[in-house]
């Protein structure tokens, strides 16, 4: 049996605390177990079949071939298309994978002789982890050649595997294609990514690529796109709507004046820019010779050099790939921390959608960041970009091609109350900061901004409310910086609820329920989970249940937390502690009824929660209404009391066996306390 998702959740958690999903500890990316794998390979003397991507037309997709092609393709090992298949051969050069990569993506120690049974590992970074991707040897070919990447030498073969790796993680090689370079240089280097709008930068473009190259960044480029979708040549040499990857800068003389230059290189492995600086004009001529022999390549190869105005004016964007935007600093002592957090819109409790819709804002997801002071060997940059943030959103499927991405975006407010959560009258008489302009329907969106050292809000949300999808918001600063979110579900301040208080209907009400027991309990004066379903269903609240009443189920539920004998049935003692906590619970849920439906949508049910005595947050709102709530977002008055009554008792569990941190059970006590209560 699968381990049940929330359990699957902290797990998940506690790995990732322990360091379980690092570059050094990935995730085994499907479950799948390298060694486990290697070693019944080599004890069956087999060669490896992924069955989780299986040598088949599947694996491939439906639109990167034509039918025709697709029919011809034929899965070859690499001993079927060479004699002597290497996995490397002269090392890794820039020019075998167009989208550049770096060597913990690719573990260079793997071989086609010794131990070799067909079985290959790859890594990569896939929203706020690192996975280990598992395939076998097979690659598509047709007539014995290779079809997608290849590398220059036909023997070298770890392009090939790399590709099919990336492409199981998308889900084929047609979904990869779905993809855009700024995703593939992410999901190749982890962590951090820059986009730099070449038509208006924040930064002088040259310095932040010359320095984006000494700290060793993955740099990529691309040029906007024409009238069509077509990948149109220009006069000038260069592809319209294509992508490139910058591979170097260099600083020239010619005749005695400096000339700043940047390399690229056309994934195409042809087609060049023919403008100044490219391979074939004269202004080589007029450079230096130790320039020219450094630089000067005339092969169509798909790398060329060109001027950075030239760059400036016929690329549109720049991102850079790196593991820590120390770069941006030329020469500061200043290093940026890095913090990540993982967090979930959910229609109805908090997907409260963009600053457009006041009245649901303030229900999306906060997280309080407090910012330092710099320290003295570099508070002289505290008034420079010390704070980059970016939001990117997880898809809900493995193919890249079935993702909807939604319009996303953030705001940060500077904020120095301390509490809760902040409600829609704060957000009613504050402005933002920062913010980003506009909310895109990509992957991930970012800013650089600029925060003096304070206490701040920022709000990840969606363009529209009511709008479902899992986010990273990952806060990258130069001082020091605190975090945490900021629904109020850390600080519990858990107010009893009095139990034999006044009601609406006051010491007559109590009463009632009272001749209710005694009408229906047995000789032993004790009420089951059938009878008390006829006193709940039939008497308390009749008039009041839309859903048909509490099933067996739920009263067998709500006996058990109550049964403090462990018989099964309730004492009258332990009947009107439940009657009265029902008769409140009802009472609160018919006032935060504003809608006079006779439910609760997911944001009255926050309300009604929070009128319990109950701080919860936001993880856990999301967790009740999906466990509790209806699918059309509605949740009944049967539902929301069988709710708060659990909460409430889980609560007091944990009070009573914990250290107030955490709860030992052995195991027995466990299956003890979980099978009944």
């Amino acid at each position: 049996m699968p381990t049940p998702g929330v359990c699957m959740n902290i797990i998940n958690a506690r790995r990732k605390k322990n360091g379980y999903g690092t570059p050094t500890n990935p995730e085994r990316f499907l479950n799948q177990d390298y060694v486990q794998l290697k070693q019944y390979c080599l004890a069956k003397r087999v060669r490896y079949v992924d069955d989780m991507f299986p040598p088949d037309k599947r694996s491939i997709g439906d639109e990167v071939l034509s039918p025709s092609d697709l029919a011809r393709v034929e899965w070859l090992r690499p001993h079927k298309i060479v004699n002597t298949p290497s996995f490397t051969v002269s090392g890794v050069s820039r020019f075998d994978f167009g989208q550049g990569m770096v060597g913990q993506v690719v573990p260079l120690d793997q071989r086609f002789d010794e131990d070799y049974c067909g079985l290959f590992r790859f890594r990569f970074w896939r929203y706020g982890r690192w996975v280990e991707v598992i395939v076998d040897d097979k690659v598509p070919t047709i007539n014995g050649k290779l079809i997608f990447v290849h590398s220059k030498d036909p023997n070298e073969f770890w392009p090939a595997l790399l590709e099919k790796a990336y492409a199981k993680v998308c889900g084929s090689y047609t979904d990869m294609n779905a993809g855009t370079p700024s995703e593939a240089l992410m999901d190749f280097t982890g962590v951090i990514h820059i986009c730099v709008d070449l038509s208006k930068p924040l930064l002088d473009p040259w310095e932040l690529m010359c320095r984006a190259a000494q700290s060793n960044s993955l740099m990529a480029c691309g040029t906007p796109q024409g009238e069509t979708s077509a990948n149109t040549v220009l006069p000038n040499g260069l592809v319209q709507g294509h992508a490139y990857t910058v591979t170097g800068v260099k600083q020239i003389i010619c005749q005695g004046k400096t000339v700043n230059l940047v390399r690229l290189f056309n994934p195409w492995g042809k087609g060049e820019w023919n403008g100044d600086w490219s391979d074939r004009s004269p202004l080589w001529k007029m450079a230096r010779p130790e320039d020219r022999e450094l630089c000067l390549s005339a092969a169509d190869d798909g790398e060329f050099w060109m001027p950075v105005e030239d760059f400036c004016k016929f690329y549109s964007d720049l991102d850079i790939c790196c593991m820590c935007p120390d770069f941006l600093d030329e020469g500061s002592e200043c290093h940026w921390k890095t913090s990540v957090y993982e967090g979930r819109w959910v229609a109805g409790t908090t997907a409260g959608g963009c600053m457009n819709y006041p009245d649901s804002f303030w229900t999306n997801p906060q997280y309080r960041v407090t910012i330092e002071k710099l320290p003295s060997d570099c508070a002289a940059k505290q008034g420079e970009k010390n704070m980059f943030v970016s939001l990117m959103q997880k898809p809900d499927k493995r193919n890249r091609r079935l993702v909807k991405n939604l319009h996303i975006g953030f705001a940060i407010y500077e904020d120095e109350e301390y509490g809760g959560k902040l409600k829609a009258s704060f957000f009613r008489k504050n402005s933002p900061v920062a913010v980003t302009k506009p909310y895109l329907n990509a992957r991930e969106v970012m800013e650089l901004v600029t925060l003096k050292p304070g206490e701040y809000l920022i709000v990840p949300s969606t363009f529209s409310p009511n709008e479902t999808a899992s986010f990273i918001l990952t806060i990258i600063s130069k001082s020091e910086t605190h975090v945490h979110e900021n629904s109020g579900g850390h600080n519990y301040e858990h107010m009893e609820v009095d139990e034999h208080g006044p009601h609406k209907n006051g010491e007559d009400e109590a009463e009632k329920n009272r001749t209710f027991f005694r009408q229906f309990s047995d000789k032993y004066e004790e009420v089951d989970a059938e009878q008390l379903r006829v006193i709940l269903n039939e008497k308390i609240l009749r008039g009041n249940l839309k859903n048909g009443g509490f099933s067996s189920d739920a009263c067998r539920s709500m006996v058990a937390l109550y049964d403090t004998s462990i018989t099964g049935k309730l004492n009258g003692e332990e009947f009107i502690r439940l009657s009265d906590r029902i008769i409140t619970y009802k009472d609160i849920f018919n006032s935060m009824d504003v809608s006079q439906t006779g439910t609760l949508s997911l944001t009255e049910l926050r309300n009604a929660l929070m009128a319990t005595g109950k701080r919860i947050n936001d993880e856990m709102l999301n967790l009740m209404a999906v466990r509790y709530g209806s699918s059309s977002g509605q949740m009944s008055l049967e539902n929301f009391i069988s709710l708060v009554l659990r909460f409430d008792c889980m609560y007091q569990i944990f009070g009573q066996l914990s250290d107030g941190m955490t709860v030992t059970l052995r195991e027995s006590e466990w299956m003890y306390l979980s099978m009944y209560t």
